[in-house]
């Protein structure tokens, strides 16, 4: 079996790290990925993918990205079940990091107070 993807994309936005209850580092992200096709309009559709970052990831993401960088997210797909307050099940897809390409360079905090 193998459950892999790989995805190029802009941040949706500023990148945050939180601390979860066990003490380790996480950020949810969102990708905006465009079509190679165009729909029935003669438009790119764009999809919006969450991404979930853990540890050294999710820090040094955070720490070198912002919004509107290009990256490449290397990982595993993941659909959690839930049901949400209306009692209904639900299902959320999202894919687990496992390696993470910054493809757009930012300047260094150093860059920009020389600018």
């Amino acid at each position: 079996m193998l459950n892999q993807v790989i995805l190029v994309g802009r941040l949706t936005d500023d990148p945050k790290v939180n601390i979860v209850t066990n003490g380790k580092k996480v950020s949810t992200i969102t990708l905006a990925v465009g079509r190679s096709f165009k729909n029935s309009d003669g438009l790119y559709d764009t999809d919006f993918i969450k991404c979930i970052l853990w540890e050294g990831i999710a820090h040094n993401t955070s720490e070198y990205c912002k919004k509107g960088d290009v990256v490449g997210v290397k990982g595993r797909l993941q659909v959690e079940s839930y049901e949400n307050q209306k009692g209904e099940k639900k299902t959320a897809t999202s894919v687990v990091a496992e390696k993470v390409t910054f493809l757009t360079h930012s300047p260094s905090t150093e860059e920009k107070a020389t600018s």
